[in-house]
């Protein structure tokens, strides 16, 4: 495959997925449908037609039989009246208007043929364009009711995601009080065997000393007593 060739596919590639982005598939339904109502309009428009221009030669066939109908009764007045020049004129009058008859007679058969043919491909497109549009209204309701299901589901999604970073901030901070814990416990631990000094309690290191002889002082004397009570 040539760059150019490549090149191409590309361009069709990415104008798809913009198309996919950009395209409405009920507006293209209802364009759709659109379309064939216009279409089955254009073709409810040809029967009008075909049905009046059928009527117009049927009107004028009427009214050539009715001028042939007169000429009939001219041409035996005229032969009652001895008068077989006018008679012969009203007849060859007739028989132009027979021909003229045959000739409308021949155009309103073709006519009717048409009609015919018009008024089925009408009724054939009608029930084709009423079907396309129960299913135009099917597939709308399908997809709509997608659509709202891909949101909900998108909702739920981001509901979820934002509980597990909550979760995540639980956890840490969870690990941060297990912590602080811990090394207040080491410091209050550290403190209780003289490696920290406690500065908070007041006492410094000579007040501790001092304490710690007046403890011994008081264990001893309380020892001598004891002894003396037991005699010993």
């Amino acid at each position: 495959m040539s760059l150019l060739n490549r090149m191409g596919t590309v361009i069709k590639i990415k104008m798809n997925k913009i198309m996919d982005r950009v395209e409405d598939p009920l507006e293209t339904l209802d364009y759709s449908y659109e379309k064939q109502l216009e279409l089955l309009q254009n073709v409810k428009r040809g029967v009008a037609q075909v049905t009046t221009s059928k009527k117009r030669l049927e009107l004028q066939r009427g009214k050539l039989v009715q001028n042939i109908d007169k000429l009939n009764s001219q041409a035996k007045d005229a032969i009652t009246a001895n008068r077989e020049d006018l008679a012969r004129l009203a007849l060859e009058r007739k028989n132009g208007l027979l021909i003229q008859v045959q000739d409308l007679e021949v155009q309103i058969a073709d006519l009717e043929k048409e009609q015919a043919k018009l008024v089925v491909a009408e009724k054939s497109l009608a029930a084709k364009v009423e079907s396309f549009r129960t299913k135009k209204e099917t597939i709308k309701a399908q997809y709509t009711a997608a659509e709202a299901q891909v949101k909900i589901t998108e909702s739920l999604s981001g509901i979820s995601e934002e509980m597990a970073d909550v979760g995540v901030a639980i956890h840490r901070s969870e690990e941060k009080t297990l912590n602080m814990k811990a090394r207040s416990a080491a410091l209050d631990e550290l403190i209780e065997q003289g490696t920290l000094e406690d500065f908070t309690g007041g006492e410094d290191d000579i007040e501790r000393e001092l304490a710690k002889i007046s403890a011994t002082s008081s264990i001893e004397n309380e020892l001598e007593s004891l002894k003396k009570e037991a005699g010993k």
